[in-house]
């Protein structure tokens, strides 16, 4: 057939498509010759193909069908003037043209159509815009375009997360001013209603029946006319034994005081057709933004856990008559476990070992709270019961809720005499020429009663006796059994490496930690800290 076409209307213009080769493909595709919206559409809907002159219409085993003057059909040869409808509320007029025989469709619709051009450069550009936009400017061009499009005089976009009620997201009104969300006077009836239904609502006119007492609020505005549009995020899946996913994910509001076009058939059709491609674009902006928050605080935590371990000492730290070697590893990028290691002004060698109650950002600050605390006092001598009420005091004042901390700290002299104050920290272990011994004394935990008594306990390590102070991320460590690390392993690693120094002392502890727990994802901060007696200077 000579000078074979098809006349398109639907919500991109009017447009008439040639067909020119022997096969002619219809569907959702991008590739698709010609290319269809709506949620009817099957990615490959239905093809026409030329045989002995004529032209076949074929349905592709679409989802919903293809339909020829009403009729469905699986194959059909085309004669001028057919109607043909792709799904059945797919929005698109399809009409096949021979010859120089007269356009078929209604010129008024295809001429009301024809004015809805901007709605196509606005489609074109969700899709282009896929997730390399942020929220805000999605939101801000569909509005625009839709009021543009529907002529109204002011609208809205309300969304709402899974199982989240609807939230008012951006305001706007003609000539693309912003408005203050909170100030957009309307009743929420409407949207709340189509975001439960999922239909697409146009009220003609508030006044009519009842309606006015239901929106007193919208009518003593003079708005007269509102449309009312579900966002909808549509998962397509063409095979025929599954199902689209679709869901409702928020509402396009448009309301007026004025008809124009905003109640016009075509303008329904533009509006369905704009929300179904803005669903997709705005759930892409949303996930887009979300993935950009996620990225922002992965970094903003990875320059905390820089900072954290800057307010840490080195690993080693080593005197005259002792060694020392200490590390810290965080279950997350930042945690709540600390050490630190210091010469006091009155000759003696001071560490300290705490952890915090929690995990995360919360823990962390506490941590470096306390550090801070522990610096400006062990600094001037005090001896550690001071120290550790000092530390006390200030987090009790600071009243900060639920938040406490475990440590210990000590002050070894030359002559080997141990001076500590244990608030509620794991027992330290010594083990040396006498064996294994246990420091079982302490008080309770700081940072919860300002007048929590603290005092000062002592033991004489002997040349050659290592200390070993720890987190509960050491003796909790467990393996994909269950089975809890324990202190009894604890103890035959110091059993064993107890007279080489103190950073091999330390690392075959972290290594046993290791090995038993390989495999298994772990939930405290690991923190250890060996200090060893080598004897008088």
């Amino acid at each position: 057939m000579a000078n074979a076409r098809l006349e398109v209307n639907d919500g991109l213009g009017q447009r008439i498509v040639p067909i020119t080769t022997a096969q002619t493909m219809i569907g959702r595709r991008t590739e698709s010759d010609l290319r269809l919206v709506g949620s009817d559409v099957s990615r490959d809907h239905a093809e026409i193909v030329e045989v002995d002159g004529e032209w076949l219409l074929r349905d592709k085993q679409s989802r919903y069908g293809t339909y020829v003057n009403g009729e469905a059909i699986t194959e059909h040869k085309l004669a001028h003037g057919d109607k043909v409808q792709f799904g059945r509320a797919s929005g698109a007029d399809v009409v096949f043209l021979t010859g120089d025989a007269p356009v078929h469709t209604d010129r008024s619709h295809a001429s009301a159509v024809n004015d809805l051009r901007q709605l196509a450069a606005l489609l074109e550009g969700l899709r282009a815009l896929g997730s390399g936009r942020v929220l805000d400017e999605v939101l801000a061009l569909v509005l625009d375009a839709a009021i543009d499009v529907a002529g109204a005089e002011r609208g809205f976009i309300m969304l709402a997360a899974t199982g989240q009620p609807l939230e008012m997201k951006l305001a706007r009104a003609k000539g693309r001013i912003t408005l203050p969300p909170t100030g957009f006077n309307t009743s929420r009836k409407i949207p709340e209603e189509v975001f439960a239904t999922g239909e697409l609502k146009i009220v003609a006119d508030l006044l009519d029946g009842d309606l006015a007492n239901v929106h007193m609020g919208t009518v003593a505005l003079g708005i007269r006319h509102v449309a009312c549009i579900p966002l909808r995020l549509v998962r397509y899946l063409d095979r025929a034994d599954m199902a689209s996913e679709s869901r409702n994910i928020g509402v396009l509001y448009l309301d007026s005081r004025e008809k124009g076009s905003l109640l016009a058939p075509h303008t329904r059709t533009a509006l369905d057709t704009l929300a179904n491609e803005a669903g997709v674009a705005i759930e892409n902006a949303r996930l887009y933004r979300e993935t950009l928050d996620k990225a922002r605080l992965e970094h903003e935590l990875k320059i905390a856990a820089e900072i954290q371990r800057a307010l840490l000492p080195e690993g080693t730290h080593n005197g005259k008559f002792f060694e020392s070697a200490g590390t810290s590893l965080q279950a997350r990028s930042i945690g709540g476990d600390f050490f630190d290691l210091i010469d006091t002004p009155d000759g003696m060698f001071g560490f300290l070992c705490g952890d915090v109650a929690g995990k995360g950002p919360a823990a962390a600050l506490l941590t470096s709270k306390i550090m801070g605390i522990f610096s400006a006092f062990a600094s001037i001598g005090d001896d550690p019961a001071q120290t550790v009420d000092h530390i006390n005091k200030v987090l009790t004042r600071r009243q900060i809720d639920a938040r406490y901390a475990t440590l210990m700290y000590g002050k070894l002299a030359p002559t080997g005499k141990l001076v500590f104050c244990n608030a509620g920290h794991n027992p330290p272990l010594i083990y040396g020429v006498d064996g294994l011994r246990r420091i079982e004394v302490g008080g309770m935990p700081v940072g919860l009663f300002e007048m929590a008594p603290y005092s000062a306990d002592s033991v004489e390590l002997k040349p050659g006796d290592t200390l070993a102070l720890y987190s509960d991320g050491v003796t909790e460590a467990h393996n994909i059994a269950g089975e809890e690390f324990g202190e009894e392993r604890m103890v035959e690693v110091l059993e064993r490496y107890h007279q080489e120094p103190a950073t091999v002392v330390l690392e075959k502890l972290i290594d046993a930690v290791k090995a038993f727990a390989h495999g298994a994802e772990q939930y405290d901060d690991v923190t250890a800290l060996i200090v060893k007696f080598t004897g008088p200077s």
